[in-house]
């Protein structure tokens, strides 16, 4: 057997059950290997989209996945997608064979090209150890939830492996939880007893049930407002004591309330530009702590007061079990009538612009989710329209909506869609995508329609890139770069095979409606003209970060 096969059966003996790629020459090997050995191969249309597919599959399913690639210029298609798993530490697998010949037109420097984006890198370097090297990139990106790029040297690959190198392989153990230190437990302890107003906001190491339920329990003695990042919307969906998300996508009650905290603890969050406006929701006397796996990442993004390395679950729990009463905190009855009345966006006034030919996001957005089954899980790509199926659309738990935006690329959504609802097969996969995205990631319509996924795929067109339009129209520019003239995105979905609707009012939805009700036998876009007259809510502190 070759060192690709031995390779390829490795790999699905320790645990990687979804391999996302593009199949070229250099890969073809592996990649049946993998297949053959049970693991799962999803064809995608180009390698971004492939790279994509296999980081929301990864954040959805808790488990690595992987990317196959071919050499060189499989590579160089997929690093952007690579690009926002590392930005988001995600524990994804890169398998790239590797060009051996410096004078091959593949030839490129592919670990230059992993660490510049921020992934870590591995090599199979012989035929002996190769089935170990591996298992060891398997074991890395669990355990140090890394993405970890393991070129694969075509003439390696090549080589003859020990006839018993696949038996070596094994699923790697699961990644210990890191203790917090006794002292900072009792710190924190202490910090809450004295705080009257404490605010919590988890993040994406908070997106786990046990860790929910700790955190629900610590903030119910303690009488503290639960919030989320972005990437843990719907963490916290069914307490009543929920603000929904901290940051440039919160509702102006949400960030009154926080505002007005007099503690603000972290958990697994970052506590970045983007969760906390830039600093701007933490008040000018608030207490800040952070808790957070590894040390690291204390205080990067903002000064803190207190620091706990710690595993968020064993910390809230450890906390809980310090001696404490049970105190009323920020949890009082008018408050909890105020969020029960306005924390969502759509319970938020709003003047309803349609037209007869443009409908308002909003109007949109909240029609969509009332039709929607509540059970979904959503990608959403990046732009000016992003805010509003993001905040519009409920979810129903922290599994419901994967937001790879950590790179802040248009035209991953779609793809981010497809993982997603590879990872959650019980659930509505809903992608919200803008016009640019859509016709970015077009060649992935066809991925979709290909693996009988029954998505939802909601276009929010204003034929434009929008965040550039209203970022750059207030000063006269021209715009003649970034506004286009209308596409009629549902006839190129029908091409693709979709059933497709052109939505300009809310009469026009009734076709979703019929959609949803019917056998969904084949995906259904939604080219809905949106107003486009102003910039989203969110956009303006989104530039601050530029």
């Amino acid at each position: 057997m070759k060192v690709a096969e031995a390779v390829g059966r490795a790999l699905s003996a320790a645990g990687v059950d979804h391999v996302f790629g593009v199949v070229g020459s250099g890969n073809f090997h592996l990649t049946n290997a993998m297949v053959a050995a049970g693991t799962r191969f999803v064809a995608a249309r180009h390698e971004g989209g492939a790279a994509t597919m296999a980081d929301a599959y990864a954040r959805m399913s808790g488990t690595v996945a992987a990317l196959t690639v071919h050499q060189g210029c499989g590579l160089t298609n997929a690093i952007t997608g690579i690009g926002e798993a590392a930005k988001s530490r995600t524990p994804l697998l890169v398998l790239a064979a590797e060009a051996t010949e410096p004078r091959s037109n593949f030839s490129v420097d592919q670990e230059a090209l992993a660490h510049a984006v921020g992934a870590v890198t591995a090599r199979v370097t012989s035929a002996e150890d190769a089935v170990e090297q591996a298992c060891t990139a398997v074991r890395r990106a669990l355990h140090e939830r890394r993405t970890v790029l393991l070129n694969l040297p075509l003439d390696v690959q090549a080589l003859d492996a020990p006839d018993d190198a696949p038996a070596l392989a094994a699923p790697p153990p699961e990644r210990t939880a890191v203790e917090p230190v006794p002292d900072d437990v009792a710190a924190l302890a202490q910090v809450l007893d004295r705080s009257r107003r404490p605010v919590f906001v988890a993040g994406r190491g908070s997106r786990a049930p046990g860790a929910r339920d700790a955190l629900v329990a610590l903030a119910e003695r303690h009488g503290a407002l639960l919030a989320t990042s972005a990437v843990a919307r719907g963490l916290f969906h069914d307490d009543p004591w929920s603000l929904d998300v901290s940051g440039g996508f919160s509702s102006p009650l949400t960030a009154e309330l926080i505002q007005g905290a007099d503690l603000i603890v972290g958990w697994g969050c970052a506590l970045n530009m983007w969760t906390m406006r830039h600093g701007r929701l933490i008040g000018p006397d608030a207490t800040v702590a952070q808790v957070d796996d590894e040390a690291s990442a204390l205080g990067v993004h903002r000064e803190v007061h207190l620091g706990v390395t710690g595993d968020v679950e064993l910390t809230a729990r450890q906390v809980l079990d310090t001696p404490g009463r049970q105190r009323e905190g920020y949890r009082t009855a008018g408050i909890g009538a105020a969020i029960a009345a306005r924390v969502r966006w759509r319970d938020v006034p709003y003047e309803d612009e349609s037209s007869r030919e443009r409908i308002d996001p909003r109007t949109l957005s909240i029609a969509l989710d009332d039709i929607l089954p509540a059970e979904r899980v959503m990608g959403v790509d990046s732009g000016n329209f992003m805010g509003y199926p993001t905040m519009y659309l409920s979810v129903p738990d922290h599994d419901g909506l994967c937001f790879t935006q950590a790179f802040q690329s248009i035209g991953l959504g779609l793809a981010t869609a497809i993982g997603a609802a590879l990872a959650r097969p019980d659930r509505l996969p809903v992608a919200a995508l803008g016009d640019g995205g859509a016709l970015m990631s077009a060649a992935e319509l066809d991925t979709v329609r290909r693996l009988g996924l029954p998505m939802v795929v909601v276009v929010y067109n204003d034929d434009a890139y929008g965040a550039e339009v209203h970022h750059f129209k207030p000063d006269g520019y021209p715009l003649d770069t970034v506004e286009f003239p209308p596409t009629d995105i549902a006839a190129v979905a029908r091409g693709y095979g979709f059933e497709a609707v052109t939505v300009r009012t809310p009469a026009d939805l009734k076709a979703v409606e019929d959609w949803v009700a019917g056998p969904r036998s084949a995906p259904l876009l939604i080219d809905a003209k949106v107003v486009g007259d102003h910039g989203a809510w969110w956009l303006e502190e989104a530039f601050r970060g530029h």
